[in-house]
């Protein structure tokens, strides 16, 4: 979800390169029936994560390890994990290779532009566990032009979280049910912690959590009109969100404002900040001994609850999350199927639930809602926001559009409104080509 500038030759190699494989006989099997037989030599598969999985839940990691290699006994399976700036760089550079990976973590944003160009193989949705139910936004994420492309691997819905023992110390005793309770709330804990403490952590890079500013005041990223799509920054509801969300980063974020998210539940863990709005899974990332620099007070005083919006009504989430995928250069179609469905099967989504991210599927889902420890992000994820689903929206992804532009808003390099029409202006250069 957290993407890096894509290096020109990556995108040059990784079109020409697909465009030679296109008419292989071998490909035009593996679209027939899902996937190519694995080579009976093959002796090993190639999975790429991104260091989500090995820092939070490595257990999943080695349950679908374990798995895959009782039913193929000598296999390895051989790991890599990358940073999300990182990932996609590496992978457009392999794609045009022979030494693509048998299965890579994408964000389920990411996926349109590789799958148009045939990037990944195609496969038989009935082969994984719970694709009937499959959430929707992480269905059409994995869909082009009816086919499937990929498998959703988690779903996340943003959630405050925020300590007890420090909003107890600045006389408040209950979670905020909205706006106003909550600014006035942070308002007496940043007054009790001081100027240096960050009475909500909030990376100004973090372009999810800021447009959801943009989408509860009525505006959007980008609209299409007549068919083509342009950015809507510069709307008088996008600046209004933008504007909000400003002045809670100036009144509230005391931390470096040039930092994303990648590592905020590491930052949270230190013990100098009461707020985080982030997925589910980071404050008991923070609260793990790895993590949490303050002696152990975490575990016991994290609190989740719905982040109340400037509206009046729930802020709208983006219900984001990642997908798993097969490059279409792979020699283990199948073999890397099978470890898939190991890793994503309900089982698996167990596992995933237990770290606060949301399943791929809406029976599992449905359980969170009765109990007590997931009911806030299912709650949470009833309202949400998706990426504008322009042809080039990729090209926003990875040209890093909206975190520049929150970057230079929150250090004051620029005006809301001159950042928000430089953001405009960039995006419509790209909306509507193809990447």
């Amino acid at each position: 979800m957290k993407r890096k500038l894509i290096a020109a030759i990556g995108v040059a190699t990784m079109i020409v390169g697909i465009a030679a494989c296109g008419s292989d006989k071998k490909d035009d099997d593996k679209k027939a029936d899902g996937g190519s037989k694995p080579a009976a030599s093959a002796s090993s598969i190639t999975v790429w994560l991104t260091v989500d999985a090995q820092h939070n839940w490595p257990e999943l990691v080695k349950a679908a390890d374990d798995a895959i290699v009782a039913k193929h006994p000598g296999l390895k399976v051989k790991h890599e994990y990358y940073a999300w700036p990182d990932k996609n760089a590496k992978l457009d550079a392999v794609l045009a290779t022979d030494k693509a990976p048998d299965v890579v973590e994408m964000g389920n944003s990411e996926m349109v532009p590789y799958m148009a160009e045939g990037a990944f193989a195609q496969l038989d949705p009935s082969k994984f566990d719970n694709s009937s139910a499959w959430l929707d936004g992480l269905k059409q994420s994995v869909t082009y032009d009816g086919q499937t492309y990929g498998v959703p691997y988690y779903a996340a819905a943003r959630i405050a979280t925020w300590r007890k023992d420090i909003a107890a110390d600045a006389g408040i005793t209950a979670t905020p049910k909205n706006w106003t309770e909550l600014t006035a709330d942070l308002d007496k804990i940043q007054a009790k912690e001081g100027p240096k403490f960050n009475a909500w952590y909030q990376p100004s890079r973090d372009w999810y959590a800021a447009m959801s500013f943009v989408y509860d005041a009525g505006g959007a990223i980008a609209t299409n009109e007549g068919g083509q799509w342009k950015g809507s920054l510069e709307s008088p509801q996008a600046i209004q969100g933008l504007t909000t969300w400003k002045n809670a980063i100036g009144k509230y974020m005391h931390g470096d404002l040039t930092k994303d998210e990648s590592d905020r539940y590491i930052v949270y863990g230190q013990g100098k900040s009461a707020l985080i709005y982030a997925p589910g899974w980071e404050g008991p990332s923070a609260a793990d001994p790895k993590y949490d620099k303050t002696g152990g007070k975490l575990k016991d005083n994290l609190v989740n609850f719905v982040m109340p919006g400037p509206s009046g009504k729930n802020i709208p989430v983006f219900l984001g999350g990642s997908d798993l995928a097969v490059p279409s250069k792979s020699k283990n179609v199948d073999l890397a199927s099978e470890w898939i469905n190991d890793f994503t099967n309900s089982a698996g989504q167990k596992i995933l639930m237990s770290k606060g991210n949301l399943p791929n599927n809406n029976t599992q889902l449905a359980t969170l809602k009765a109990d007590p420890a997931s009911a806030v992000t299912a709650e949470a994820a009833e309202s949400s926001w998706f990426v504008p689903t322009a042809p080039g929206w990729g090209s926003v992804e990875k040209a890093q559009t909206l975190q520049t532009m929150l970057q230079n808003i929150a250090t004051g390099k620029s005006s809301v409104a001159d950042a928000a029409k430089a953001a405009d202006a960039d995006m419509d250069k790209v909306l509507n080509v193809k990447n």
